[in-house]
């Protein structure tokens, strides 16, 4: 199986370590083979605090994600909607365990030169 990084606002990665925040949602949809999320916070945290893995992921309209997912988004209705404007797709990553480290890590620590806007497979 394979990882990917995602750039995760820091007060949605609060919610994910905190498990309040059970669905990370995007517009794409990663590879078959992607189980585990690496988690980069962006700024001002700038570091690579940890990961989950990926128990599921729903792929369907806008509206019926939401509706799937809402009770543990952790996301407002207006700022899904916001997220999602123009689009007639979503998707949630459904999350697992998380496992924070240690030791929060660079982005160059996990091989990237760069940080992604959205994602990054590694």
């Amino acid at each position: 199986m394979s990882r990917m990084l995602l750039s995760i606002k820091p007060e949605y990665v609060t919610k994910i370590v905190s498990g309040t925040k059970k669905y990370e949602f995007r517009k794409f949809h990663c590879r078959e083979d992607v189980d585990t999320i690496v988690i980069y916070a962006t700024a001002p945290v700038k570091q690579v605090i940890g990961e989950v893995s990926i128990i599921a992921v729903i792929e369907d309209a806008v509206e019926e994600v939401w509706k799937q997912t809402r009770p543990d988004g952790g996301i407002t209705k207006k700022a899904f909607k916001e997220y999602y404007k123009n689009k007639q797709v979503a998707i949630a990553y459904q999350l697992g365990e998380v496992r924070t480290y240690d030791e929060p890590m660079a982005l160059s620590d996990v091989g990237l030169s760069y940080v992604p806007q959205s994602f990054a497979y590694i």
